[in-house]
């Protein structure tokens, strides 16, 4: 394997083999001879854990022995061609289960993306057990929620570095990474988020893609499936030009979108170069029946008001490859323009145009040395803007314009560091130790007064971040390892505290807007064990003690956000929030039968929240208990919380029928929030039950799957209403094929069709803000279509 393969931890059961494809006396089948007994390639995961391990040559000693031998191989693979080779990929609908990892990680692979489609990250994930989207504007705005942990809790990656945008500041606010351009995206939950800061609490999302190379591309595939004469590889990837593309498409019914995207590769010398474009639009989205709960009195069709949206986006980048390393580099514009559906955004035609443009810039050097085994980097920048427009008064369409402004500019860098592995007698040491600084400013001016001090949602405030981290794993044997890792950071914040009239306080004492310095010193750490047990399973069990410093949100917000309806109040006084964790889990990726367990249990010491007080405001405090006002009044607040709950999904292949392999696949979530006096935490996911059959050979892929949402009537005391439950039926079937280059142009082709909500159900997402008002899209059909060249 050539150093320009990329280099990441193996879902464990990389040789998974499907032994349901024996015949049943049932189905009366001869056993299907290929295809069903086909060894699946392993799905490769790239964010949980620093530690990466490789192979190596074995060698007869230990100690210096082993080293040397690392070396050597290490020397060997430089000199091999720097040419990535196309890796096989797993049959579609293979669900993958990643056993080498402590915690729960949950892998949507290439082919899934492109079936499943969606605007958003919270709409990919939507259904995932324990992982679903805010779903403020549906298809336009969803960012993932994990285990009902939101917003300051979950992080957002993209190629190892923020995201950047403003999805954090408000749900209203879309997620500048779209799975149109994303290639993978990994779900890390337990003590692997340490890694990238105490505001991952809940877990990471970590999407990736090609925009930054590490490997040269592949133009040398194997013409034996065609029946033609095999061609011989490239001699040299170094000297020989090389050119891929990639076209992908989809058509919606149930908002009339179309999405479309180009993504090109090409590489020579020692150099590698991506680019890719994208863009999608769609209407107002179709709806079951009358989305407006609470009121019966507006005229509304069979779509949902004020729901469509458009984006684009377009990247560039490239890599120098050279022996031991890669340095590269990209830059992305991302821009959307969508509407916010719900009472208020319709009737002021809301709707927000925003623009990103993120620089990354990535690297990894593995020297010729005894000690370090790897050295890797990261750093990005962010410029984003956007603009919340709509009508000051609804009677009056002159007065559109600009409501609000949010800007974000963030930079960031991290550097990683791995030492090679060493014999410590007991167990196999590996360490590898983490610095990441980064620096953010946030702006919410007035729209009515954008150059007034101390006004708006927030005045201009900035926050540094610094931050040491380290990993250690110990292997005790090939079936028994452990981890322990820790995090330190130091975060500085400046910004300005609200007004808040004399009978707001406890104390009864007004107090007026001042500059605050706060500085947060949280700590962090986790310890976890890995067990293989009988039967081809792993168990996993993992602690963790992650404390949280505040956002700049949380503590300086002093306004009306009219996108979200609500009038935020931020609290100078709050303090670290602490989390205490236990998770245990069982997993099986081998066999007929693939599944994983997890339950888990965490305790939150002043847990910040976002709380509705029941209080109506409109522009100012001496506006809030008016009987006319509009904007709910929304105060950060802490409390002590428990959260426990945990998630199953499985699939059994049950038997060969038709040259294929049919099964069954279930999955089950629940999580339960309460403060410590048993009242409950406010829009938390109801619990969730689904299962369905599925039939799929080395080309098609069709299943029929049933999502049963119950009703959640776990509610916080103020503010909140319960929601019906649900049932969500999903049918798919898809086609994947190679090609004749020749004869089709394109190598490879996957199509196919996906029918969503087919029984047309009133969908409300609990963890909304407007659920009350916005319906998830009705019944709908997608098309789409994949070539590689």
């Amino acid at each position: 394997m050539s150093f320009q393969l990329r280099r990441a931890q193996r879902l464990g059961g990389a040789s998974l083999l499907l032994l349901g494809a024996a015949a049943t006396p049932a189905f009366g089948q001869e056993p299907a001879q290929d295809k069903s007994a086909t060894e699946i390639p392993a799905v490769t995961v790239t964010a949980p854990s620093p530690i990466v391990r490789r192979a190596v040559v074995p060698s007869r000693n230990t100690g210096r022995g082993t080293r040397t031998a690392r070396v050597r191989s290490r020397q060997q693979t430089a000199e091999a061609t720097p040419a990535a080779p196309v890796p096989a990929a797993p049959q579609q609908g293979v669900l993958p289960i990643v056993t080498n990892q402590f915690a729960t990680v949950t892998v949507v692979p290439n082919e899934e993306i492109r079936r499943e489609g969606g605007g958003q990250l919270g709409d990919l994930l939507f259904s995932k057990p324990g992982i679903t989207g805010s779903s403020f504007a549906p298809g336009a705005s969803s960012r993932p929620i994990i285990r009902g942990l939101d917003v300051n809790r979950v992080g957002i990656i993209e190629n190892g570095t923020n995201g950047g945008g403003a999805s954090d500041l408000g749900e209203d606010h879309f997620v500048p990474i779209d799975p149109l351009a994303t290639n993978q995206v990994e779900v890390v939950r337990g003590p692997a988020a340490l890694r990238y800061g105490s505001t991952s609490i809940g877990g990471v999302v970590s999407a990736t893609n090609n925009r930054i190379p590490d490997a040269m591309p592949s133009c040398a595939p194997s013409f034996q499936t065609y029946g033609l004469p095999t061609k011989a590889p490239l001699a040299s990837a170094a000297t020989s030009p090389c050119v891929t593309a990639e076209t992908r498409t989809a058509f919606s019914s149930v908002d009339r979108g179309v999405e479309s995207g180009v993504l090109l590769d090409t590489g020579g010398g020692n150099f590698a170069f991506h680019a890719d474009a994208y863009g999608r639009t769609t209407s107002d989205y179709y709806i079951p029946s009358y989305p407006y709960l609470f009121d019966q009195t507006r005229p509304v069709g069979n779509r949902q008001p004020n729901s469509a949206t458009r984006s684009d986006g377009a990247s560039i980048g490239g890599s120098y490859i050279f022996t031991g390393g890669f340095i590269g580099a990209s830059i992305t514009q991302n821009d959307s323009l969508y509407h916010i559906p719900g009472i208020d955004g319709a009737d002021h035609r809301t709707r927000i145009d925003a623009h990103q443009t993120k620089i990354n810039v990535k690297g990894e050097y593995r020297p010729d040395g005894a000690a370090i085994d790897a050295i890797r980097f990261w750093a990005g920048a962010t410029n984003y803007r956007h603009n919340e427009l709509g009508l000051a008064d609804p009677a009056d369409p002159t007065t559109d314009g600009v409501r609000q402004t949010f800007t974000n500019r963030e930079e960031e860098i991290r550097v990683e560091t791995q030492l090679m592995p060493f014999n410590a007698r007991f167990a196999e040491v590996t360490t590898a130790f983490g610095f990441q600084a980064g620096h953010q400013e946030l702006t919410a001016p007035s729209p009515d007064d954008p150059g007034a001090l101390f006004n708006g949602l927030w005045d201009p405030n900035r926050n540094y971040r610094v931050a040491g981290y380290v990993f250690n794993e110990f292997k005790f044997s090939e079936q028994t390892r452990a981890q322990i890792a820790g995090r330190i950071e130091h975060v500085e914040l400046h910004g300005s505290t609200p007004d808040f009239p004399a009978d707001f306080l406890p104390d009864g004492s007004p107090q007026t807007s001042i500059v605050r310095n706060p500085s947060f010193t949280p700590k962090s750490g986790s310890i976890g064990l890995l067990q293989d047990l009988p039967g081809g399973m792993v168990g996993s069990i993992t602690a963790q003690y992650v404390e949280r410093a505040p956002k700049p949100a949380e503590l300086f917000s002093r306004g009306g956000h009219d996108a979200t309806a609500t009038f935020d109040i931020g609290n100078p006084n709050l303090t670290i929030e602490t989390a205490k964790s236990v998770e245990v889990g069982v997993r099986k990726a081998t066999g007929p039968l693939r599944f994983e367990a997890t339950v888990y249990y965490t305790h939150f010491d002043n847990f910040i929240f976002r709380r509705l007080t029941g209080v109506m405001c409109d522009g100012d405090f001496a506006s809030c208990g008016a009987p006319d006002a509009e904007l709910n009044q929304a105060v950060y607040s802490q409390r002590n919380a428990n959260f426990r709950g945990g998630e199953f999904q499985s699939q059994l292949d049950l038997g060969a029928f038709q040259g294929g392999i049919w099964g069954i696949e279930n999955q089950l979530d629940v999580v339960r929030a309460t403060f410590t006096d048993g009242t409950n935490v406010p829009r938390i996911p109801p619990v969730r039950m689904g299962g369905g059959v599925f039939w799929r050979d080395d080309n098609w892929l069709m299943r029929v799957n049933l999502l049963h949402a119950f009703a959640q009537n776990n509610v916080a005391v103020i503010a909140e209403t319960p929601t019906a439950g649900y049932n969500l039926l999903k049918a798919e079937v898809s086609y994947k094929t190679k090609l004749n280059p020749n004869a089709f142009g394109a190598r490879e082709m996957l199509v196919g069709l996906v029918g969503n909500n087919l029984l047309n159900e009133n969908i409300r997402n609990s963890v909304s803000y407007t659920k009350d008002e916005v319906l998830m899209p009705g019944i709908g059909v997608r098309a789409f279509a994949n070539f590689k060249f």
